[in-house]
C-alpha cells in the first residue's frame, strides 16, 4: 500500500520519526478510517518509545516495527491484558495492524483531559501529596493481585555492564530468595505515567506491566516520587525504615530497570554494599 514512506532501518532511525507527525500522518488517517473514527488534528503527546499522538477526544498508539530494532509486539499484547484489569485506565477503543511498508500495530484509547501528575505535584501542598501518595496506594492495592502469568520482565539490559562479580551475587540472590507472590503490576509507574482529573488519579501506559512480587512495583514508586517526603508518607503506610530499605533492595534487584537506576545512588560492588548505600541514602521517615 505504501501509506508510509519513511525508512526505519534500526533504533536512529525510529528516534528520528517516531514523532513525527507529517511522517505518521498518512498512516493515521488510514487507521481512523479503517476503524471509522472521526479524523481531527494530529497532535504530539509525551515521547516514550512507540509513536503517540492525540487525534480529537483519542489517543493513538502505534508500535514500533521490528525494522526499528525494537520488538514491540508483546507491548500491544501487555497494555490491552492490563488495560482490562485497571478501571483507573483510558478506555480501549479499538486495536489492530496495519501491514503496509512495515507492518505496524496499533491501539485507540480514548483521550482523558486532565493533568500530568510530573506537573500537579510542583503546585501542591504537602497535605495534597499525602493525600495523592494514598489514592495511587489504594490503586496499587487493587491493581497488585494474583493473575495468570503474562510477562516476567527481562526485557532490559541495564545489569549488563556491572561487574562480573556483582552480576553473579545478584543472579543468585533473586533464583533463591523468597520475594513472595508474584502479582499483577504496572512496573513503570513514574509521574508522567499519571493524570488528575477532577480529583481523580488515572494511570497511562502498561507497556512495562510484568508478574512480579509488589516490592517491583512499590520500589520503582519510591524511586519515581525522588522519595518526597510528603508522597512517601501517603503511599507507604505500614512500612518501618528498615522494611522500606529490605523493599527497595529487593524491589530494586528485581526491576527491569533497576541497575539503571540504582547507579544514580552511588557506587556499590556487593550486595551488602548496595544494601548500605539504600539505607544511607534514602529513608521513610
Amino acid at each position: 500500500m505504501n501509506i508510509f514512506n519513511e525508512q526505519i532501518n534500526g533504533k536512529k532511525d525510529w528516534a528520528e520519526i517516531y514523532q513525527s507527525i507529517p511522517a505518521f500522518k498518512p498512516l493515521v488517517e488510514f487507521i481512523f478510517g479503517k476503524e471509522n473514527l472521526p479524523l481531527a488534528e494530529i497532535e504530539n503527546l509525551t515521547p516514550g518509545t512507540n509513536a503517540v499522538f492525540k487525534v480529537g477526544e483519542y489517543v493513538i498508539k502505534i508500535f514500533a516495527p521490528v525494522e526499528s530494532g525494537y520488538n514491540q509486539t508483546s507491548d500491544l499484547q501487555t497494555e490491552l491484558f492490563a488495560m482490562k484489569r485497571v478501571k483507573e485506565s483510558p478506555k480501549v477503543i479499538a486495536d489492530g495492524f496495519v501491514d503496509d511498508k512495515y507492518l505496524f500495530n496499533y491501539m485507540i484509547m480514548e483521550y482523558i483531559h486532565g493533568v500530568e501528575v510530573v506537573e500537579a505535584v510542583k503546585t501542591m501542598t504537602d497535605e495534597e501529596k499525602v493525600e495523592l501518595g494514598r489514592k495511587l496506594r489504594q490503586i496499587c492495592d487493587s491493581m497488585n493481585t494474583p493473575c495468570e502469568p503474562f510477562h516476567d520482565g527481562n526485557r532490559y539490559n541495564c545489569w549488563d555492564n556491572y561487574p562480573e562479580k556483582f552480576k553473579a551475587e545478584r543472579l543468585n540472590y533473586i533464583q533463591t530468595h523468597d520475594f513472595g507472590e508474584k502479582v499483577f503490576v504496572h512496573g513503570d509507574l513514574c509521574l508522567d505515567n499519571m493524570l488528575l482529573k477532577d480529583g481523580e488519579l488515572y494511570i497511562l501506559d502498561f507497556a512495562d506491566a510484568v508478574h512480579a512480587p509488589v516490592c517491583y512495583e512499590h520500589a520503582l514508586v519510591a524511586f519515581a516520587c525522588e522519595f518526597d517526603p510528603a508522597l512517601l508518607k501517603g503511599f507507604f503506610t505500614g512500612y518501618t525504615n528498615e522494611s522500606f530499605t529490605e523493599m527497595l533492595f529487593n524491589g530494586m534487584l528485581l526491576h527491569d530497570f533497576g541497575g539503571a537506576i540504582l547507579r544514580e545512588l552511588g557506587e556499590f560492588d556487593s550486595l551488602e554494599s548496595l544494601k548500605e548505600l539504600i539505607k544511607r541514602s534514602v529513608k521513610l521517615t
